[in-house]
């Protein structure tokens, strides 16, 4: 059973229906006792990063993700639950974060671009042998205002948007995207198979 974490802010109905399509059994849940019980974690969100990570502290979520991690289980964050999977964040002051993958969320700079980066942006993979190979030269959608900035060793794809911008990151057993693989049609559809067949998980 795959846990997708519910902590009020998130978009999880959309990314349980993403994975029901599938064919894989899902459960929306802010229960540790659940979390520990399945087979895989997804982090999704939206909105503020302090207000999300104060959430999920405030519920005991940041020890049991953390736990579950530690044990080998895989964890896919997604657009704000990506950016939680690093040590910190800039977003309205410096927010601790769930210190999984090292780096920090910074703002996207202007440069003569409009902020937030939302709409389809096209893909450039750096590691060919990831999980997400198919994500190459693939358009995804994106909707964020911060970026994370990581060393290029967990990068597995960017896009460019005045910045290299991480869309996917890799750590041992914790993967994120920051776009939105539940709104990127059939590429992100795939994406969301790769990380459960790549896993061994049915």
């Amino acid at each position: 059973m795959l846990a997708i974490i519910d902590y009020g802010a998130g978009n999880t109905y959309n990314v349980a229906k993403a994975f029901a399509y599938l064919g894989y059994e899902s459960q929306l849940t802010s229960d540790p006792a659940q979390i520990a019980a399945s087979s895989a974690l997804v982090l999704p969100g939206v909105g503020a990063f302090n207000a999300a990570y104060r959430k999920l502290q405030a519920d005991g979520l940041v020890t049991a993700i953390k736990a579950e991690v530690a044990k080998g289980k895989p964890l896919l964050g997604i657009c704000l639950g990506m950016q939680l999977l690093f040590d910190s964040s800039e977003e309205y002051g410096n927010t601790p974060g769930l210190g999984l993958i090292p780096g920090r969320v910074i703002p996207i700079p202007a440069n003569n671009l409009l902020v937030p980066q939302v709409g389809w942006n096209q893909n450039k993979l750096l590691q060919e042998q990831s999980l997400f190979k198919r994500v190459k030269d693939e358009y995804t959608y994106f909707v964020h205002s911060y970026y994370a900035k990581c060393e290029q060793q967990y990068v597995v794809s960017y896009v460019d948007y005045g910045v290299k911008v991480p869309a996917i990151v890799n750590y041992q057993n914790v993967y994120g995207m920051q776009f939105h693989p539940e709104k990127s049609g059939q590429v992100g559809l795939g994406l969301l198979k790769d990380f459960m067949e790549g896993n061994g998980l049915r």
